[in-house]
This record gives C-alpha cells, structure tokens and sequence, in this order.
C-alpha cells in the first residue's frame, strides 16, 4: 500500500506541475564569455595601478626606485600573474560565471509591463538546473491583461526542449506563450478595428455601396448619403500551431457594414464572418522578440444562407487588399516592438538562429556585452541604503565574478 501511495502522490505532483512557456539554456560557451570577460576586466585593474618613486635613506644605504623601474619588474609580474589567472582564477572564473549569469537573471523583473494593455509573467517555476555544460532554466512565459492581473492562461501545449549546445544561449517559447499574447489581447478589448467614413478606401466605399444598393435606396434620403462604417471584431482568442514547416496563426472575425448617419442610430447593410490565416514569422532583436505577420488565407462567408454567402464573392478581393495595404502594417508596427526576454541590461544577443519543431520554437543565439563587465555588474547590483560608498566600490571578489 505504501508504494501505491507514494506512487499516487507523485503521479498527483506530475500532473500539478506547471510547463513552462518559455525555457532559456545558457551552455558552457557564455560562461566562457563571462570568464574572459572577468579576465580583461582584471587586467584593466592591473594596468590602472600605478606607484609612486620611492627615495629615501636607511643607515648607510641610499635608495630611489623610478617608475621605470617598475615597468620593468611589472612585465615579470604580469607575466607571473596571467599565469595564476589562467591555471588557477580561471576555473573559479568559470564557476563564478555560472553564478554571476544567475544573480544577474534574478536583476530582471517578474512580471513587468508589455505596453498599457497587457503585461508578461517571467516567474521561474523551478530552481535553475546545472550541469557540467549547461544552465537551464524554466519560466512562466505568460502574458496577461493588465486589467486582469490575477488571471492565467491554463498551459495545455507542448513542453518545449532544449537539446543544442553550440550556440551560447538558448530560447525556447511553446505554443501557449503567443497564445498567452494574443488572448491578453482580446480580453483587454485591442482585437477590433473600426473604419469610418474617409477611413474606408474609396474604391471599397463604392464597391459596397454598388453591393448593397438594393437596401440603401429604401432608406429615407437622409441616410442614403450618410458615411459608411466598416467594423472588425475578433469573434474568439486566435490560437499559434508552430510545425516544422512554420508558424501560422488562425483568425475569426466578425465583418460589419453600417451607414451612420449624424444624430441617428446607425443602419447595418450587412454583417459576415472572416476567417483568416497568417503566418508568422519570429525574430529575435537585441533582446526583443518580435513577430511579422502575412495574410495567407482570406475567406468571408454569411452566418445568416448560403445564398447570401455567394451574394459576398465579390468583396472577397476587395476585403483581402484592404487588409493587406491598410490593416496588416499597422498590426505588424505594433508587433515589431516586441516584448523583452529575460536577459539583464548590458548583454544582447547576436547571430541568432530560428528553427521550428512540432510545437514549440527554438531560437539560438550568441551574447554580446554591448556594455563593459563592470558596467553591467554596476547597473545590475542592488543598491544599498545603509551604505552607499559600497555600491560605488564593490568588493574585489564580487568584481572578479
């Protein structure tokens, strides 16, 4: 019995854990990075130390040592010294990189602000893993309105997997990390577009006036002439499949037509459904991820008859182009800002790679310290109220980390 009960429990434990949305690996290459950096960063100390003459008199013995002096002796003691640092600093080096990669993640915020709609949720949801080789850690990687901060997307897609190690980092995003986005999005009310008057294309205004004459000369003459309304609103939270082949991303919206009068209720002409399928492509800049996307697929068709799904083949195209020129690049210079991974000021990545999997993406890159090791240790240090010269002066052994 109590091997069944302990087998329970850890089936219960399994099936309570959370999948993370968003994975980053950092191999043993950074930490390499981070040691070198810590040896060009002693360096620098070493070459900033300067001595003054020494002159003086003891007994008989006059002595005065010049600068040059030291020149001469420093070459045999930095030579002394580089070689301490790479037989014995260096390993500590290396381990200490580890360390300093991990308190410098713990610098960057847990949840933090997207933009004013929505925010991202970047909590480890375990302690991070190490090996010989590689750091891993798991995050939430959840977007969530901010209106709603309490609320969470339930995490029902692929776990992503991490198994390259020639690259110096490595990110993985599931999924439920851009599904997270897009329903944050739609619950905060961002996903319609209201077009009104001068805001339809002109040719469009016309080709709907044209479709939808035989209801428009009914009404009175008042509101024959009125301005044309063209409303779009996401019907449900649109849903990312990532596959091998790439990422795409499924869309149904409802499409109004109205006229609107001044000082009147507005008259609806029509009312369709869309459905539309984007592709998606991910790039990773600095430290944003970003998104662009295409219209792939367009199809509109009624809710109401079949007979008045054929009755909208004509607005097919028009629809299409619209969206293409006037709605598409709008969205994507949103999309283009990006949102910030986990990765402290000072370090960007550099020669990054995608590559898709059933499920998930990974996206390789290499580190780039756009920022000295001191710097980014300086920025990332927290400061200390009860001593404030501290902060200024670091201990030597949190530098050399």
């Amino acid at each position: 019995m109590a091997l069944f009960g302990a087998l329970f429990l850890a089936l219960l434990a399994g099936a309570q854990a959370e999948l993370p949305g968003c994975k980053i690996r950092i191999t043993s290459k950074a930490l390499e990075l981070v040691k070198q950096e810590g040896l060009r960063f002693l360096e620098q100390e070493l070459e900033t130390i300067t001595i003054p003459d020494l002159r003086g008199k003891e007994g008989y013995f006059y002595y005065n040592i010049s600068e040059k002096v030291y020149e001469f002796l420093s070459t045999f003691i930095t030579s002394g010294m580089r070689f301490l640092l790479n037989q014995q600093i260096c390993p500590v080096l290396y381990h200490a990189g580890m360390v300093l990669l991990n308190s410098l993640l713990d610098t960057v915020p847990v949840r933090s602000n997207v933009d004013e709609l929505v925010g991202i949720d970047y909590s480890l949801l375990k302690d991070p893993a190490a090996s010989a080789s590689n750091l891993d850690m798991d995050f939430r990687g959840a977007f969530f309105p901010l209106a709603e901060g309490n609320w969470s997307l339930p995490n029902r897609a692929v776990e992503p997997q991490l198994r390259e190690e020639e690259r110096m980092v490595y990110v993985a995003f599931s999924e439920f990390f851009f599904d997270s986005a897009m329903e944050s999005y739609f619950r905060a009310g961002a996903l319609k577009l209201s077009l009104v008057g001068d805001k339809v294309p002109h040719d469009l205004d016309m080709l709907l006036r044209a479709t939808y004459f035989g209801s428009i000369v009914l009404l009175s003459p008042a509101v024959i002439d009125s301005p044309l309304k063209l409303e779009l609103r996401v019907l449900a939270p649109p849903r990312c499949t990532i596959k091998p082949s790439g990422t795409t991303v499924s869309v149904t919206a409802s499409v109004t037509i109205a006229l609107v009068p001044s000082d009147q209720p507005e008259v609806q002409l029509s009312s369709m459904i869309m459905d539309t399928r984007l592709s998606a492509k991910v790039a990773l800049r600095g430290k944003a991820l970003r998104v662009q996307l295409d219209l792939r697929r367009f199809r509109i068709y009624s809710n109401q008859s079949a007979l008045e799904s054929l009755a909208l083949i004509p607005l097919q195209t028009p629809l299409k182009t619209m969206l293409q020129i006037g709605v598409m690049p709008m969205l994507n210079e949103r999309m283009w800002r990006g949102v910030q991974i986990p990765l402290p000021e000072g370090i960007n990545f550099v020669r990054e790679v995608v590559t898709n999997h059933a499920g998930f993406l990974t996206i390789g890159a290499d580190l780039h310290f756009a920022k000295g090791l001191r710097e980014v240790i300086e920025k990332n240090r927290p400061v200390s109220t009860s001593d404030t010269s501290a902060s200024s002066a670091p201990p030597p052994a949190t530098t050399a980390a």
